[in-house]
């Protein structure tokens, strides 16, 4: 299982609403985030994810790209709260020891209602 998939896979499980699995099976015991929006342990990001997905039950993830150097990885995903949603540009970064996430980043950008670039944002 490699750092890349271990990443996805985690994202994939907590946009189903299975956050408290995703850190069952990937997060280390060290683990801090940088979400500004909560404290920075590991409990409080996976009670917000379980509650997003409460709220959010038809929830859209789509990956597009995944980059791994040696303990990091990017992921940058299309997530849609619902079907009529246009969504969010999202990239979450991973910081890993040995096949244990233990370190998280995410930076979002809103898709605008039009776009001046022809290239888009996927």
């Amino acid at each position: 299982m490699t750092k890349k998939y271990i990443a996805k896979d985690f994202l994939k499980l907590a946009a189903k609403g299975h956050s408290h699995e995703a850190f069952r099976l990937y997060v280390g015991t060290n683990f801090k985030h940088h979400n500004v929006y909560f404290k920075g342990d590991a409990n409080t990001l996976m009670l917000a994810m379980e509650e997003s997905s409460r709220q959010n039950p038809n929830k859209i993830f789509e990956i597009h790209h995944t980059i791994g150097d040696k303990d990091m990885v990017a992921v940058h995903s299309h997530v849609k709260q619902n079907s009529n949603d246009r969504g969010i540009a999202v990239v979450h970064i991973f910081r890993f020891e040995s096949d244990k996430i233990i370190e998280l980043w995410d930076l979002g950008q809103a898709v605008p209602p039009e776009m001046v670039n022809e290239n888009g944002m996927f």
